[in-house]
């Protein structure tokens, strides 16, 4: 799961680093129009999961190894889970402009 979500945010990168050489000019409406296509919207989701996935791993594997109270480490995962699933609703929100 680590290196799958690396992968997909290195081309999401590369996507965007595409749009920004290819795009004559930024203005609003080329920005928009970029944004508002299906493929840019599923993309970036993707992308956004891709990212929470990959945090929740590495903070998980952090906090197994160095946060050794039972107790402490349970109570500090239950807060990120609960960021992460803030950020993936806001972020889905943002995206899909509901």
């Amino acid at each position: 799961m680590l290196r799958a979500s690396s992968i997909i945010i290195i081309l999401y990168v590369l996507y965007l680093l595409g749009f920004f050489i290819l795009a004559p000019d930024l203005t609003y409406e080329i920005w928009h129009g970029f944004f508002t296509t299906s493929m840019t919207k599923v993309f970036t989701l993707l992308t956004l999961l891709s990212i929470l996935v990959h945090a929740w791993i590495c903070l998980w594997q952090v906090l197994t190894d160095y946060v050794k109270p039972l107790a402490v480490r349970l109570v500090s995962q239950l807060a990120i889970v609960i960021v992460l699933l803030v950020y993936l609703l806001y972020g889905t929100i943002v995206v899909c402009g509901v």
